[in-house]
């Protein structure tokens, strides 16, 4: 370690994560071998760190409905309330893959209700279901194109009412992007290839009205 140099290391709080730029910093320190040695172990907790976490962008969800939901399954959803960050892991989801998915409110054509799902990929799509409960769901694809998957479930909140009352969630998100800025936004799994085995694929929770069709679509991704 460098002479009379004894660097103090802190857990970082919720309030100011991530540490995506002290970790950038901090490896180009470690390029030093003079300075490696003060910095080394505080690099090495970055690194295991699990407010380390990457960010899911754009990219990930400007793809086939389908694809978004099978790796969203097993991914952490996080959101803020405060100085408070909760992050949970996601059990459950469904695709809603356009306006041919008949299960897909974007098939009743463009309407005030569904505008936020011609957004781009990666805007929040909340709707109000029964008079009580908030549904939250992703904008994916293109641009234009309507699809959307709706994440129902999480370790600790079971059903898509139940999370988005738990997350305090509600239109308030609507239209905005999943980021730190709107207070919702998604992070990578470091455990997420040995979940992949686990997820399941079932038809999709009460949309008997889209027919014997769509309605057996298997278009549900569960894990355990």
């Amino acid at each position: 370690r460098l002479s009379g140099f004894e660097p103090e290391i802190k857990a970082p709080q919720a309030s100011v994560l991530p540490l995506h730029h002290s970790l950038h910093i901090i490896r180009s320190l470690t390029k030093n071998p003079v300075k490696a040695n003060g910095f080394k172990y505080f690099y090495d907790w970055c690194k295991m760190s699990p407010y380390m976490s990457k960010i899911i962008g754009k990219k990930f969800f400007d793809r086939k409905t389908l694809t978004v939901a099978r790796n969203l399954a097993g991914q952490y959803l996080v959101r803020k309330i405060g100085k408070k960050i909760i992050r949970e892991r996601i059990t459950e989801v469904e695709a809603y893959v356009g306006p041919q998915d008949l299960a897909c409110h974007a098939s009743r054509g463009r309407t005030p209700r569904t505008e936020t799902m011609f957004c781009p990929a990666g805007t929040i799509y909340v709707y109000f279901v029964y008079g009580m409960h908030y549904m939250l769901n992703i904008v994916t694809e293109g641009e234009g194109y309507p699809a959307a998957v709706l994440i129902r479930g999480t370790e600790n909140f079971k059903g898509p009412g139940v999370l988005t009352r738990g997350l305090r969630i509600d239109k308030k998100l609507n239209g905005k992007k999943v980021s730190r800025a709107s207070g919702l936004w998604l992070e990578y799994s470091e455990k997420i290839s040995g979940l992949k085995k686990k997820i399941k694929s079932s038809p999709r929770i009460g949309v008997n009205y889209a027919g014997p069709i769509w309605s057996q679509k298997k278009y549900r991704f569960t894990i355990d």
